[in-house]
């Protein structure tokens, strides 16, 4: 009765700081770094493997199943020293950059139009709507200066080089019967492109080896936190404030004897069948 006491006042002292009423660590619900860095390194093989599949998989629909597309350039240059709309005078110095940049503004929506890009349809022959036609151009300035790049995306480099030249060719009779005072001049056709612009392979792939990386590492993560088992004693130490009287055996036959055991804890020393057997004897 005084063991059972003592016993009983020592599991009451230890519902202190730290610990529930239960005898189990507060500290239990801190997410342990070292315990997820050792499931990772412990699943490496999991991590190649998924970024393998990852950047394999990204490499195989970028290469065959996307249909690559082409870009075609057209330079123009903007030539004006003041233009006129309306009874509206705007001059324009040829180093003033910021009006240049929005003079250029002003030309790209004019290239963008319904009239202009209808003609450049019926002149280049083309089977486009005028939407269709619109999502295929972009019109920038090039560095912020008076010159601004024509840029026709197609997936055929023939056609998206015709595109941009037949613009090229339009757009200063257009921009001169718009904006009195005004031109624009051809600085460099577009020449039919040899490479693609889009997709990017290597791009994609790295893009999919990352990915399959990232999701195995939050499967293994995932994993380890849902992880509930008692894998030794060390667990208990560390989650229960409470000591560890004893552990079970594992039992594990050998070749060289049936029967034999040892014990997995750190905190115990192994026992043979032999070491067993001469105690009875001692006895």
């Amino acid at each position: 009765m005084a063991l059972q006491g003592q016993n009983t006042q020592r599991n009451q002292g230890r519902t202190g700081t730290g610990t529930n009423a239960r005898g189990r660590n507060t500290n239990d619900d801190v997410i342990d770094i070292g315990r997820l860095l050792m499931a990772l390194v412990h699943r490496i093989w999991l991590i190649i493997l998924l970024a393998v599949i990852g950047g394999a998989g990204m490499f195989g629909y970028t290469a065959f199943m996307v249909t690559p597309t082409y870009e075609a350039q057209a330079l123009m240059y903007v030539n004006n020293s003041s233009i006129s709309v309306g009874s509206t005078t705007l001059s324009i110095s040829s180093s003033d950059l910021t009006a240049a940049q929005s003079l250029v503004d002003t030309y790209s929506i004019i290239l963008k139009s319904r009239a202009m890009l209808e003609e450049v349809i019926e002149e280049a022959e083309l089977s486009y709507t005028y939407e269709e036609l619109t999502d295929m151009v972009e019109a920038a300035a090039v560095d912020e200066t008076e010159i601004f790049s024509i840029t026709v995306t197609s997936v055929d480099p023939s056609e998206a080089t015709l595109i941009a030249n037949t613009i090229a060719d339009l757009l200063p009779d257009v921009i001169s019967n718009i904006l009195d005072g005004s031109s624009a001049v051809v600085v460099d056709y577009a020449v039919v492109p040899t490479s693609k612009s889009d997709p990017d392979v290597s791009k994609n792939t790295m893009m999919g080896l990352l990915a399959g990386a990232v999701i195995a590492a939050l499967i293994i993560i995932v994993l380890e936190l849902m992880d509930d088992l008692i894998h030794d004693e060390d667990y208990l130490l560390q989650t229960y404030d409470i000591p560890v009287l004893a552990t079970i055996p594992d039992l594990k036959g050998s070749k060289k004897s049936k029967g034999s055991y040892y014990y997995k804890s750190s905190y115990s020393s192994g026992y043979s069948k032999d070491d067993k057997e001469a105690g009875k004897k001692e006895a």
